[in-house]
Order: structure tokens, then C-alpha cells, then sequence
């Protein structure tokens, strides 16, 4: 079907990536699914947004052509659990083209709603590989839509504004070609 599809296109032209797709077993990664998934991304030079835990991202990596190191890959909420600023900070040193998606991502504020500082510090450190998402998958999201937005731009606001511009959508914009 993802080959079809890729084939086909959309009325404005070709897809520019796969997903999101979930993965809630992280051993699912190895499966002959997710392998091909990997594999035809990277050939493809499309954009992957994987739902998964911080294993299935070393995983999934390993299953790519290059182990990771040319794979587009955006890790929805930077986690499913909510790893560590440690262990994201391991893998966006281990990934060069890793992403991390920032809604609904436990431990990223602090008191007040404002921006961890072990979060400033791996925004600070990774200024091009965090992206803002919505998370918008059910129709009853949208209806805090307007709560998300205003919470982002809370913790934005602790980021020097060339960051935070970044982190909002150029960064997004730039992996998908429309900067």
C-alpha cells in the first residue's frame, strides 16, 4: 500500500514522508514491516514520524541502510514514555538527522509552565532537530488546541527568539523542503 501510494502522489505533488505510525512493543521495530518502512524512506529520502519509545528509535535506526545516520526521522513527542533529557540527548548525538517532536512531551516544562533547563540546554545544543507538533489525532484534541498553542508559546518565550523561530517552524519547514 506505502508503495502505491508513493507512486500515486497527492494533487500537489509527491509525499515527502511516511507516518505517524505506532509502534507500543518496541520489538515490533524489528519486524519485516518496520524494516522495509526504514529502508524505503531512506532510499526515498522521505521523512518517517515513528511513535515510539526510546529503544525503538535504536532500532529502527539499525534497521535503515546507513544505521541511522541518513535516516529522516521525527520521534513523535520525543517519546512515548518520556525518556530522559539524558537518553534524547544520547540519541541525537548517535542520529545526525533525528528529530524531536515536542507535543504533549512529559518533563520538557518546570514550574509555571516554563522550559526545563536540561531542555534549553539539548535546544541549545541542537538548535535544527526539534520541531512543534499538535498531536491532533482525535477530534476532541482540537479542543485544546488553543490551551497547546498558548502553553508552546509559554516555554517558547525562555528561548532566545532565533531558536524559538526555529523550533516553531522552521525547522519543520526546512525538512520538508518548504524554506
Amino acid at each position: 500500500m506505502v508503495q502505491t501510494e508513493l507512486a500515486r502522489g497527492t494533487d500537489s505533488g509527491p509525499f515527502r514522508g511516511i507516518g505517524e505510525f505506532h509502534l507500543y512493543d518496541s520489538a515490533n521495530a524489528n519486524g519485516p514491516v518496520a524494516k522495509k518502512l526504514m529502508a524505503l524512506a531512506e532510499e526515498k529520502n522521505l521523512v518517517v514520524l515513528a511513535h515510539v519509545d526510546d529503544v525503538a528509535i535504536d532500532l529502527l535506526m539499525a534497521n535503515a541502510p546507513s544505521k541511522g545516520q541518513k535516516l529522516r526521522l521525527i520521534w513523535a513527542h520525543t517519546g512515548i514514555g518520556g525518556a530522559p533529557a539524558s537518553r534524547v540527548d544520547q540519541l541525537m548525538a548517535r542520529y545526525p538527522m533525528l528529530m524531536g517532536e515536542l507535543s504533549y512531551r512529559p518533563g520538557l516544562t518546570c514550574q509555571g509552565g516554563r522550559l526545563c533547563p536540561e531542555w534549553r540546554a539539548m535546544f541549545m545544543k541542537y538548535p535544527g532537530r526539534f520541531v512543534i507538533g499538535s498531536d491532533t489525532w482525535v477530534n476532541q484534541r482540537w479542543m485544546v488546541y488553543d490551551e497547546l498553542m498558548k502553553d508552546y508559546r509559554a516555554w517558547l518565550g525562555d528561548l532566545p527568539p532565533e531558536l524559538a523561530r526555529k523550533i516553531a517552524w522552521e525547522n519543520a519547514a526546512g525538512l520538508f523542503g518548504l524554506k
